[in-house]
């Protein structure tokens, strides 16, 4: 009888290292929801992450020893912006995206604060935040702005 049991996996400080694979994992990630919205560019998909990187408020996503995915948790108005949260394809759908989001805003409610986000309209990530208590804020013509306050 097969488990549902999680891959292995961990989270580690994020390097200035880490920037190309992460940039990669984004425009991997990223590909079928921008070409589905007619707006992706090969090159800026990898730059804007280039650009905005923040190794001290970002964590890297381990399988097996292997890079699998970040996140970035960045220091925003009266809260925390969730950014950059990217998993593996072959890891996507098993758990560790929960997982992992489970964590991070078990953090946040422990210091009352909020945390939002911009997500592509029609994206499957906006179901997994919506499991997590965001709530959509806003709409622009391509993103989706969510914002989970905390829970006591």
């Amino acid at each position: 009888m097969p488990t549902n049991t999680l891959p292995s996996w961990e989270l580690r400080p994020a390097t200035p290292d880490d920037v190309e694979a992460m940039a990669e994992l984004r425009a991997v990630v990223m590909r079928p929801d921008l070409e589905r919205l007619g707006v992706y560019d090969d090159h800026g998909v990898r730059q804007r992450l280039r650009n905005h990187y923040a190794p001290e408020h970002t964590r890297i996503v381990e399988s097996e020893g292997t890079f699998a995915g970040c996140v970035t948790a960045r220091p925003f108005e009266d809260g925390r912006r969730l950014e950059n949260f990217y998993l593996s394809p072959a890891l996507q759908g098993r758990g560790i995206g929960s997982a992992i989001l489970r964590d991070l805003l078990a953090g946040t409610d422990a210091e009352g604060v909020p945390v939002r986000l911009q997500a592509l309209r029609g994206s499957a990530s906006l179901r997994l935040y919506e499991r997590h208590g965001f709530v959509r804020e806003r709409e622009a013509p391509f993103d989706v702005f969510m914002v989970r306050k905390p829970t006591p």
